[in-house]
This record gives structure tokens, C-alpha cells and sequence, in this order.
């Protein structure tokens, strides 16, 4: 038995099978958990359909994060298949591709900044508001996944950078606000690893050479290790845990000179 046994636990994001998001899934199912996956567009439905399936999960739903509505239309149909959830990945982040290339203050611009934090920080506080019918009484966890761009400049990480700012601080009031509840709130700050959306990033290959050189453990983190920390601050285990940042990055972040 895992230590996630019969845990109801909706994963966002999952768009590939190198991604954050399923490595999150894989552990999390091989614990004991059941999954319930969401897609994007209708382009990605039968991709995250296979991937439920391995899972052994039939629960494929819809999930525009951009409005409110298709939000709370999302947690609708949720509730007619499951009457109560212990816990969320917001496995979510999205910026204009022009706004990760070249000098940040050269590549900012407004409807940029706006989109970045709508989509990337935004929408985990949409989600936990909308989501607490399901997990009221159940010790539930909500999760999301940010980067050391968040506290340190690095080159065309850009707006996005400011976005998962903005997403550790939504970590901390989110926390303050549902732990009365029973909810805790944490993120893991994730080493560079090469995903769909990091390929989105410019130079992300000589980044992630940068980390196998100098990273304490001298290579890059896996999907895998993130999803195992990720499995754990959703699991019981992690019950005295809330409001925390958990760097599972290889001992990147401790470094100063490299």
C-alpha cells in the first residue's frame, strides 16, 4: 500500500510524457493515488486521454485556466465523479515566446507581463478558490511548481521570472489563508529540466550545461525526482508542511560563484 493510497489528486499541465506534470502523475498513481488529468484544447485530448489511461484513470477534463468560468465550469463536472479531492498539481505557466528572447526590459511589453501572470500565478489562486467544495474536510494539499528565476536573474528567463515571484508569494497568502481549513499550500522550485515549455526558452540547452558543471551533484534533475517530492507534500507525510519552497534542483540554488 502506498502512501497515497485511494488520495483523489487532480494533475494540471500534462502535455507530454517528459513533463513536470507526468512524472508527478507516475508517482503519485504508483503510491496508490487516483488521477484525474485535465487538456488544454481539444488538439490535446486524445494525447492526455492515452496518458489517463496508463494511469488507469477514465477522469479527462477540459481546463482553460484564461477565464474564471471555464473554471468553475471545470470543478462542475469534476464534482460529478468525484465528491471530494485531497489534493492539486498546478503543473501551469505560459509566456509569449517573444517575451523569453534577447534583454528582458527590449522584450517586456504589457498585454506580455499581463498574460505571464494571469496564466502562471493567477490561476493557482482561481483554482484553489473554485476547488474548495471538494477538498473541505479532507486535509488536502494544493501544489505548484516554480524555478529559481523567481529570486535570481537568469538570462531570457525574462517575465516569466516575475510570474513565478509572483506565484511563491501566492504559495504563502494561499497557505495563510486555507491552513485554518486544512489545506496546505506548498511549490517545489524544479533545476532545469528539458520539457515542452522549457523548450520555449532561449539558450535552454546551455543552461542546462551550466548545471551538469556545476551543480553540486553535477547533472541535471529528473521528472522522476520532482515527481517523488511532489507525491511526498501531497501525502500525509508532509502533513506539518505548508507554505514552503522545496528546491529539488541537484543543489543548484545553493551555489553563489560556479
Amino acid at each position: 500500500m502506498g502512501f497515497l493510497q485511494d488520495k483523489r489528486i487532480l494533475i494540471t499541465g500534462v502535455a507530454s510524457n517528459r513533463s513536470i506534470a507526468w512524472g508527478c502523475a507516475e508517482a503519485m498513481r504508483r503510491e496508490g493515488a487516483q488521477i484525474a488529468l485535465t487538456y488544454q484544447n481539444e488538439k490535446l485530448k486524445s494525447r492526455v486521454t492515452d496518458f489517463a489511461a496508463q494511469l488507469g484513470s477514465d477522469i479527462v477534463l477540459p481546463l482553460d485556466v484564461s477565464t474564471d468560468r471555464q473554471i468553475a465550469h471545470f470543478f462542475a463536472e469534476l464534482e460529478e465523479r468525484w465528491d471530494g479531492l485531497d489534493a492539486i498539481v498546478h503543473s501551469i505557466a505560459f509566456a509569449p515566446k517573444h517575451e523569453l528572447e534577447g534583454d528582458y526590459v527590449d522584450a517586456l511589453t504589457r498585454d506580455g507581463f499581463t498574460t505571464a501572470h494571469e496564466i502562471s500565478s493567477y490561476s493557482f489562486a482561481a483554482l484553489a478558490k473554485a476547488s474548495r467544495p471538494l477538498m473541505e474536510g479532507r486535509n488536502g494539499a494544493l501544489l505548484t511548481m516554480t524555478f529559481l528565476g523567481s529570486v535570481r536573474a537568469v538570462p531570457y528567463y525574462n517575465v516569466m521570472g516575475l510570474a513565478k515571484a509572483s506565484l511563491e508569494a501566492n504559495v504563502r497568502y494561499l497557505a495563510a489563508s486555507l491552513g485554518p481549513k486544512g489545506t496546505r499550500v506548498n511549490a517545489i522550485s524544479a533545476g532545469p529540466v528539458y520539457t515542452l515549455a522549457a523548450a520555449g526558452i532561449s539558450h535552454f540547452r546551455a543552461m542546462l550545461n551550466q548545471v551538469e558543471k556545476h551543480t553540486p551533484l553535477r547533472r541535471t534533475v529528473t521528472t522522476e525526482e520532482v515527481g517523488n517530492a511532489a507525491a511526498f507534500l501531497c501525502s500525509d507525510l508532509a502533513s506539518g508542511i505548508t507554505g514552503d519552497i522545496l528546491y529539488v534542483d541537484t543543489g543548484f540554488n545553493i551555489l553563489g560563484l560556479g
